[in-house]
């Protein structure tokens, strides 16, 4: 009886506690909240960065070549054409050895462009008479300088003494004149000092002289002081133009010269002088 006692106590017991547990209410459970998602609302396509870009080339305009300009017209619209200026070879090459000379014509680094003279335009110097200040040159004969040979070998040019000098051609006709050629001494680059160049149809150049060339800036030529540069002697010559003098009618040319910067002697191997006899 006893026992049976203890064993219903003892369930009373644990079906207490049984309702005890299930009557409280349960802990509450610390929970740890997410963190809210970051929703990153998308930027405005202005403020996105735009993928670098090579910058395009700006367009290019083509470039077009000038056109020529017109050609110009000789008194009376005669038609101008190239003259044909027999060159002699070159006798020097490489670069010259530095001038210093007071106004010296910088050269142009390429072949001189032809020179337009009215069509019908001739070689009026070719043999004629030649006579100089010099009578008795120190090397050759005046009749060279109008002897058609430009080379610059021994034998083909003519040395004339010191001091100003001058040598003057006979066209025997009066012409009307567009362009002198003068090849002083083309060996080597030298300068040569007071050229002057002038026309005359008086063969003692007392009247009617006009001067169309003068490098010579302290008159130690005596005929005026000049304006024009010096230049380097080359194969090419000094061209004068003439037609842009208004194509002055003459029938005697001469020409000065005073030393170079090699010596105090004067040198001539030809002069062309190139036009129309007047009619």
């Amino acid at each position: 009886m006893k026992a049976v006692l203890l064993i219903a106590l003892a369930a009373t017991l644990v079906l207490g506690i049984s309702c005890q547990k299930a009557t409280e209410p349960p802990a509450p459970q610390t929970q740890t909240a997410p963190a809210p998602a970051t929703t990153e609302q998308p930027k405005p396509a202005a403020a996105q960065a735009a993928p670098t870009e090579a910058p395009k080339p700006a367009a290019t305009t083509p470039v077009v070549a000038p056109a020529p300009a017109a050609q110009p017209a000789a008194a009376g619209g005669a038609k101008l054409v190239p003259i044909k200026i027999d060159l002699p070879k070159p006798m020097f090459v490489g670069t010259p050895q530095e001038t210093k000379v007071d106004f010296l014509e910088p050269p142009l680094g390429k072949a001189r462009p032809d020179f337009l003279a009215p069509e019908g335009t001739v070689l009026l110097s070719k043999g004629k008479p030649v006579s100089a200040s010099d009578e008795e040159p120190i090397i050759g004969e005046i009749e060279m300088i109008t002897d058609g040979d430009k080379e610059a070998a021994d034998g083909s040019y003519v040395e004339l003494g010191p001091f100003a000098q001058y040598v003057t051609i006979d066209l025997e006709k009066q012409s009307e004149l567009y362009a002198i050629v003068v090849w002083h001494y083309h060996k080597q680059p030298r300068v040569y000092f007071d050229v002057v160049v002038q026309l005359s149809n008086d063969k003692d150049f007392i009247t009617d002289v006009k001067t169309v060339f003068n490098n010579d800036r302290d008159n130690s030529a005596g005929q005026g002081i000049g304006k024009d540069m010096h230049y380097t002697e080359t194969n090419e010559g000094k061209l004068i133009d003439l037609l842009s003098q208004g194509s002055p009618k003459a029938r005697y040319i001469r020409l000065y010269s005073n030393g170079n910067t090699s010596n105090e002697l004067n040198h001539y191997i030809e002069v062309d002088v190139y036009g129309k006899p007047v009619e």
